[in-house]
């Protein structure tokens, strides 16, 4: 009380509110002082003034772009922390990173300390032999290379010498792509390629669909170069049409795409969220709950995983609940998990399937093989019936959030031959991978598939169960019998309206 103890104390607003706030006389000894996060040009500041420090610590120069970069980037793609601290860990790590790559000697002064020591070995050799002449001719190539690995180790000095390295702003990108998994690297000219040609890519896994293709494969592009709305998932989309056409193979192939990898999509099935209480299931419990300390499925995994494929499920099936936590994703690119945590997704590409408008997709005047002309009549009629039963099921809020609502096609007869052809090339390396195999399939043979697994209603599916039973169960038995032995070069061919196998011999 006489003012001869003087204190400062830091603490987070939880911490205050939880052991000083509820006691009122220890509240009343202290002045609060709030300190907000600072902005990004006070931020840029504040590293500028630590650059030096980091500078002959790490023994680097840091440019000023690359300040601003760390500044920018972690404001943008770190959601969970502050400024101006995750900035000054970018620039650390950044730094360091460069630091530690110097340690390592560059290939070409490997290289030639490699033929060093094999010419010592020569050398060696020649003088056991009594070949001196050639011992000579060794000392000398020996003594050019000595040369000039003095002069490339003196390169490697001066690189690596006091303020030589510079930390620049790609560095800094691929410090925060390994914390969080987003490619922020310049693009390069490779990338940029398979960028343009994703389409093609897509369609290796995906036929007839060129619409559905299109839209995503903008969508990724305009996103990877920086151009989408930064407060936004990069894309979202509601794909519908008739079972069977390839709806999720769109998702499973754009993940391969993009991650090499289709396990990398996050995959939500929304018949498991068909009751109100699931929104916590997706979101994580509220406190006081089962299971609050284990996080929601969908937020951990975006936590985790910031740059994914999230694709929803037959989505019409969710609670009305879940529309509303998803009008909040697609608007804002973000929710508050359980834990009160933002989780971002604006670097995710949202996929919602459905199948609303099933009944007029599968109506009995739509079955069959028809003209061209017809064909397309016949899409238009169904397009328009699927939305107006969208219109019908889903709520016009939830619509006009979403970039495109694409009515996928039905798969025309020269489509089901090619997925026939697709599906033949996966069943010929299982083959070759389990039973040491070569399998071969005659065209005939492609096309009877197809025939006998066509159904416009059904889609593809129905190819799957015609392979299944009409030649791997037939395959099974033949090597069961041991008619057909590891090594052999089997052709499945049509005889008598039925399927053979042939062996050839070699």
């Amino acid at each position: 009380a006489r003012g001869e103890i003087q204190l400062i104390g830091a603490t987070t607003l939880e911490e205050y509110r939880k052991h000083i706030e509820k006691d009122a006389a220890f509240e009343r000894r202290f002045q609060p002082v709030k300190v907000e996060e600072p902005t990004e040009s006070a931020a840029i500041d504040m590293l500028k003034g630590l650059k030096d420090k980091y500078e002959v610590h790490h023994k680097v120069t840091i440019t000023d772009e690359a300040i601003e970069a760390a500044v920018k980037m972690s404001a943008r793609y770190i959601t969970d922390r502050f400024l101006p601290d995750k900035a000054i860990d970018l620039i650390d790590e950044a730094a360091s990173r460069l630091r530690l790559k110097a340690y390592t000697a560059p290939v070409s002064v490997k290289e030639l300390e490699e033929k060093l020591s094999a010419l010592e070995k020569e050398k060696e050799e020649a003088i056991k032999t009594e070949e001196f002449e050639k011992a000579g001719e060794i000392k000398k190539a020996q003594n050019e290379l000595r040369e000039q690995l003095n002069a490339a180790k003196k390169d490697w000095e001066n690189q690596t010498s006091q303020g030589a390295q510079v930390v620049t702003k790609e560095d800094v990108a691929e410090v925060i792509s390994k914390w969080t998994g987003i490619p922020l690297k310049s693009l390069n000219e490779e990338e940029g390629d398979r960028l343009i040609r994703l389409e093609e890519t897509l369609h290796k896994r995906v036929i007839g669909q060129e619409e559905a293709v299109t839209a995503v494969a903008k969508a990724i592009r305009r996103g990877r170069v920086g151009l989408k709305d930064p407060n936004r998932p990069i894309g979202s989309f509601l794909f519908l049409g008739p079972t069977g056409v390839g709806k999720t193979e769109l998702c499973k192939a754009l993940a391969e795409a993009l991650f090499g990898n289709e396990s990398a999509m996050i995959r939500i099935d929304m018949s498991e969220y068909m009751e109100k209480h699931s929104v916590s299931r997706m979101i994580g419990s509220p406190p006081g709950y089962v299971g609050y300390e284990e996080g929601g499925q969908l937020s951990e995994k975006v936590r985790r995983n910031p740059y994914s494929v999230i694709l929803f499920d037959e989505i019409e099936k969710a609670s009305p609940e879940i529309f509303n936590v998803l009008l909040q994703v697609l608007d804002d690119g973000h929710i508050t998990d359980g834990k009160g945590r933002k989780i971002d997704f604006k670097n995710t590409v949202i996929i919602m399937t459905s199948n609303a408008g099933a009944k007029s997709i599968v109506s009995p005047k739509r079955l069959g093989f028809v003209s061209e002309e017809t064909a397309e009549q016949s899409y238009e009629f169904m397009k328009r019936n699927v939305m107006e039963e969208v219109k019908r099921v889903f709520k016009p809020e939830f619509l006009n959030r979403i970039d495109d609502t694409i009515v996928f096609h039905p798969l025309s007869k020269e489509d089901i031959t090619k997925i026939v052809r697709l599906m033949s090339e996966t069943f010929i390396k299982r083959v070759e991978e389990n039973m040491k195999m070569y399998v071969s399939f005659s065209d005939s043979a492609i096309d009877k598939i197809a025939a006998e697994g066509y159904d416009e209603a059904y889609g593809a599916r129905p190819i799957r169960r015609a392979l299944q039973s009409k030649v791997e169960d037939s395959f099974a038995e033949k090597f069961l019998e041991g008619s057909l032995r590891e090594g052999n070069h089997v052709v499945i061919d049509v005889a008598e309206d039925d399927f053979v196998f042939q062996v050839e011999q070699k």
